[in-house]
C-alpha cells in the first residue's frame, strides 16, 4: 500500500514520529555549514529497500564528488538523528539538470535560463526573462509572455535540443 509513496513524517527507531519538516530544517542548517543548500528530502517506503534521498544543490551545480563528500559528512548526523524505524538506504543526489524552480530565490538565480512552464491551460518553454511582483516573464520565440506566479503549476529548468 505504501510502496513508492513519499511520507510527510518518519518513525524513529524508538517509535517516535519525526516530522519531515523538522528533519529538513536540521539538514538544511548542517548543509549550509559545508557549502551546500538543501533542495529537498524524500523518503520512499517500499516493500524492500526503503530509501531516504537528500537532494543537495549549490550555485555551480552538483558533481558526483559532491554527492560522495556530502554522504560521508552527513552520515554521522543521520545516525545521530536516527530518523527512520526500519532499515533504509541513504542517497545524496542532485535535483538534476531539469530541476524544479520552487522558490523566489531559485527563480531569480536562474534568470536568462531556458525553462519549462505549466499552467492549468498551457505548457510551454522559453527563456526566463524576469520575476517581479509575483509575475514571471518568459521570452518564447519572439514573443514575451507573462504569468502570475500563483497560476503556475510547474516551473523547471529545461534542456534545449
Amino acid at each position: 500500500m505504501w510502496e513508492g509513496r513519499s511520507l510527510s513524517f518518519l518513525l524513529t527507531k524508538e517509535g517516535d514520529i519525526m516530522n519531515l519538516e523538522s528533519l529538513k530544517t536540521t539538514l538544511s542548517d548542517f548543509l549550509e555549514t559545508i557549502g551546500y543548500e538543501l533542495y529537498d528530502v524524500e523518503y520512499k517506503k517500499k516493500t524492500k529497500n526503503s530509501i531516504l534521498t537528500i537532494f543537495i544543490d549549490k550555485e555551480e551545480g552538483i558533481t558526483l564528488d559532491d554527492c560522495v563528500s556530502v554522504t560521508e559528512q552527513i552520515n554521522p548526523l543521520i545516525d545521530e538523528l536516527d530518523p527512520i524505524k526500519e532499515e533504509y538506504f541513504l542517497e545524496v543526489s542532485s535535483p538534476g539538470a531539469e530541476k524544479e524552480l520552487r522558490t523566489e530565490k531559485a527563480i531569480l538565480s536562474n534568470l536568462t535560463k531556458f525553462v519549462h512552464l505549466e499552467t492549468d491551460v498551457e505548457k510551454l518553454e522559453g527563456y526566463l526573462e524576469s520575476f517581479e511582483d509575483g509575475v514571471i516573464t518568459l521570452k518564447v520565440g519572439k514573443n514575451i509572455k507573462k504569468y502570475n506566479y500563483k497560476d503556475v503549476s510547474l516551473l523547471r529548468l529545461a534542456i534545449k535540443f
